[in-house]
């Protein structure tokens, strides 16, 4: 009686090993179909720009050429495959280089690729609520934390000094414009918290949010965020990004990064 009880156990504990095993075995395989899926398209869509340094011989006007994005996107053919483009993103040395969609609300594109497949990761993409092109004073953009490491879940890696130290660019490209993102703040908050308003123009509550990220932030910024810069841009009026990502710290916690869109020549 006691063997047969348990010759049953070590079938149970079997069968659970293998149906663990099967469920990450699956689990991953679709991970490396999805990053497969990206990979694809920017090999396809995009092509890295070789930086020209100017020689010690170079004219003092090809010494001080304007900072171009590493990268070029071919949006005319992104949006035969979705209308939804609304950029590209792009950090060298991470996981992020990926297109920027826009739905019409926030669930559509959480668990769809941009071919409008279905997918765990899902795409990066833009609030719904915010004005299309960057317009707005903070555009919020969502990624999912992938535990295999693509997607946002670099996000938190900037959390330490050392990492923004070495990664103070992102490069976000748009249909009508390539832009730095400066990095100036970095915390976790709540899904819930006030670091998801939305600023359609310049106001002094925009000043005090940002003043206010500033404060929280998990690293020393080199680019200063004070009421100056703040009213100051070379349109007359900066705008700035919100990068979101899931954090596990507490129920319903979001890793972000805040940053300052500066706009490059083509």
């Amino acid at each position: 009686m006691g063997r047969t009880i348990r010759y049953i156990i070590m079938a149970l504990l079997l069968a659970v090993f293998c149906t663990a095993g099967g469920v990450i075995f699956f689990t991953r395989r679709n991970y490396e179909k999805e990053d497969k899926v990206y990979e694809q398209l920017a090999e396809e869509y995009t092509s890295h720009v070789r930086e020209e340094k100017p020689s010690d011989a170079a004219s003092p006007e090809e010494a001080e050429a304007p900072e171009k994005a590493p990268l070029e996107v071919d949006f005319d053919r992104l949006k035969e495959i979705n209308g939804d483009v609304a950029g590209w993103i792009y950090c060298e040395d991470t996981a992020i280089d990926y297109p920027i969609l826009q739905g019409e609300d926030n669930d559509y594109y959480l668990h769809r690729n941009i071919e409008r497949q279905s997918q765990s990761a899902g795409s990066i993409f833009v609030e719904a609520a915010n004005q299309p092109g960057f317009e707005d004073s903070n555009t919020i953009i969502y990624g999912h934390h992938m535990k295999n490491g693509s997607m946002f879940a670099a996000l938190d890696d900037w959390a330490e000094q050392e990492f923004y130290e070495a990664h103070p660019v992102i490069w976000l490209l748009t249909p009508e414009q390539d832009y730095k993102i400066l990095v100036f703040a970095g915390y976790t908050t709540s899904a819930v918290s006030d670091t998801y308003t939305i600023f359609t123009g310049p106001c002094s509550e925009l000043e005090e949010y940002l003043e206010q990220c500033v404060e929280k932030s998990d690293f020393r910024a080199s680019v200063e965020i004070s009421g100056e810069e703040l009213r100051e841009g070379l349109d007359g009026s900066r705008r700035y990004v919100v990068l979101s990502t899931c954090a596990y710290s507490f129920e319903d916690a979001r890793y972000v990064l805040h940053g300052v869109l500066v706009p490059v020549e083509r």
